[in-house]
């Protein structure tokens, strides 16, 4: 069946935002400028700050959920509301995993490519499967744990592909052999928060873009709250800023006040996720959840094409290979060797049942799953 031109227009918006968000974040980290009080030029590192932002992003999908609640009010369609009450502390566990996971990749970000950012990130499979299998009962077929497999044997080839690239005073290859470290750890983070996810709110069948919005609140007040005490923090080596602490926002503005570009990169990070996050909301409803996985996995590619066009990072023939083993892991997990093998065998279309609202194998995406 033809796509819409709505649904066209979802997911382009879903693939051009997605890619925005993790290249405009990229972006500020390349930048350059004087700090406070007459520091000399340093890299833009504030990966708690840029986190700041992108929860942010995710609070203002709640402005979305509630315009739409509004104009869904007084039609028969009131797909807007939840259908059974909840408490907005049940949020509260998802937001500080997705608050820690997502600060973790960030930080990481300051280390290593956007492409191979975007690539590690595919380890949210191993752990989700693992997982769901110990804490929610569920039993994995054998297409998912060759999914897992292939996942791991493709993480090995894209981490062996960044120790065998060139690289240069921005990125040592400790630095990126940590920041790779730190993408798979985030991603177990990521992996608890889809339980929780799985375990305590979608029972609830609370819309979606009202869970993204409630968990970026938590996390944008939390995260807030905790720069302060990270202004005082000694860093060592992690730190980025003149000071050595964890994190000074104050150096960060000061930055900003001396290179405005920042000021874009970081308002493209912030914008582009709440847009990525309504765009995904809207393709797995509209189109499916397959297509969003699909549409997510361009999404690496644009990254790394352009990463590769504006001379971010060189390129390795190592890290084709893996992104394909990756990509094949994600789709045995997945089941998208279901359809295809059942049209080649028995000349049927392919089932789609609750395809709309979860992946084949049982597997949620995580609600905010964006950063």
């Amino acid at each position: 069946m033809a796509w819409t031109k709505y649904q066209l227009f979802l997911a382009g918006l879903m693939l051009v935002t997605g890619s925005i968000n993790t290249l405009s974040a990229k972006w500020a980290d390349n930048f350059m400028a004087e700090g406070c009080r007459g520091s000399k030029e340093h890299s833009f590192q504030h990966p708690f700050l840029q986190a700041v932002g992108m929860f942010l992003g995710e609070f203002s999908c709640l402005a979305a959920f509630y315009l739409l609640r509004c104009r869904a009010t007084g039609q028969s369609d009131s797909s807007a509301d939840p259908q059974q009450p909840f408490n907005p502390l049940l949020f509260l566990p998802p937001a500080l995993c997705d608050m820690t996971g997502t600060s973790l990749m960030y930080v990481a970000l300051n280390m290593t490519s956007a492409s191979s950012f975007q690539m590690l990130r595919g380890a949210v499979i191993i752990f989700t499967g693992l997982f769901s299998v110990a804490f929610l009962g569920r039993r994995l077929v054998l297409s998912q744990w060759l999914g897992i497999l292939a996942t791991i044997a493709g993480l090995v080839v894209v981490g062996l592909a960044d120790l065998l690239s060139k690289h240069d005073s921005q990125h040592k290859l400790s630095e990126v052999i940590t920041g790779d470290l730190l993408i798979i750890m985030a991603q177990i983070i990521v992996a608890i928060q889809m339980v929780l996810e799985e375990k305590f709110v979608y029972k609830h069948n609370v819309h979606p873009l009202r869970a993204v919005g409630t968990e970026g609140l938590f996390g944008f007040v939390i995260l807030s709250l905790l720069l302060v005490p990270m202004y005082y923090i000694p860093a060592g080596s992690f730190s980025g800023n003149p000071r050595g602490t964890l994190e000074d926002a104050l150096d960060a503005f000061c930055q900003v006040g001396q290179q405005p570009l920042i000021a874009v990169a970081l308002l493209g990070n912030i914008s582009s996720i709440a847009f990525f996050n309504f765009a995904g909301i809207s393709v797995t409803k509209e189109l499916s959840a397959t297509t969003r996985m699909v549409l997510d996995s361009l999404r690496t590619v644009v990254i790394w094409a352009l990463s590769l066009a504006l001379g971010w990072e060189a390129f390795h023939a190592l890290q084709i290979l893996g992104f394909l083993i990756l990509l094949i892991g994600t789709a045995l997990y997945n089941g998208l060797h279901r359809p295809l093998l059942g049209r080649l065998s028995r000349g049927r279309p392919p089932v789609e049942e609750s395809e709309q609202e979860r992946l084949l194998g049982g597997t949620r995406t995580p609600i905010n799953d964006a950063s």
